[in-house]
């Protein structure tokens, strides 16, 4: 639901971008996330961008770990960060927000989204990204980054979550 706080339509009179009459702040959530330091660099992102974080487990490091603290240097008394147990809790927790999937199968690509406030940008883990049902959930929240995929794979998860947090925030003028 959108509130009457901000107007959100992407049209002509607005350059065909939202136009922002609210402070509210987009968030990030890693589904599963694998790889600390790509936790630790996207903390550092959200400390930076002053995005809270949410962690949904299980997560393939534990939050001690020395690397996740290296990659995020002295930032972490910046770093707005919450952790579940499961998506369903992180849902429930979040649920003002509305959730914007990325996936390397989505047909729309970031650019061409309308990003709200309250916007949740959600990713999956580096090997397995995220689960299918989730995806198709909301298809028309699904977006994606896009590749040259005959010369690599994926783009590092910090990257991606880098373009698009600041995509974001470039659409709301943050």
């Amino acid at each position: 639901m959108i509130s009457d706080a901000f107007n959100t339509d992407c049209n002509p009179e607005s350059g065909g971008r939202p136009v922002l009459r609210s402070r509210e702040k987009l968030s990030v959530l890693l589904f599963q996330p694998e790889i600390p330091q790509n936790t630790g660099n996207i903390a550092r992102t959200c400390a930076a961008t002053r995005t809270p974080l949410y962690l949904v487990g299980p997560l393939g490091f534990r939050i001690t770990d020395k690397q996740l603290k290296r990659a995020g240097l002295d930032y972490w008394p910046y770093v707005r960060m919450k952790l579940y147990n499961d998506f369903d809790s992180a849902r429930a927790d979040i649920r003002h927000s509305r959730l914007v999937y990325f996936s390397a199968r989505a047909s729309l690509l970031y650019y061409d989204f309308c990003f709200q406030p309250e916007d949740c940008l959600v990713f999956g883990s580096e090997t397995g990204g995220l689960p299918e049902e989730l995806l198709v959930s909301c298809p028309g929240d699904v977006v994606k980054v896009p590749i040259d995929r005959t010369r690599v794979r994926s783009l590092n998860l910090a990257t991606t979550v880098g373009i698009a947090l600041f995509e974001a925030l470039r659409q709301l003028r943050h």
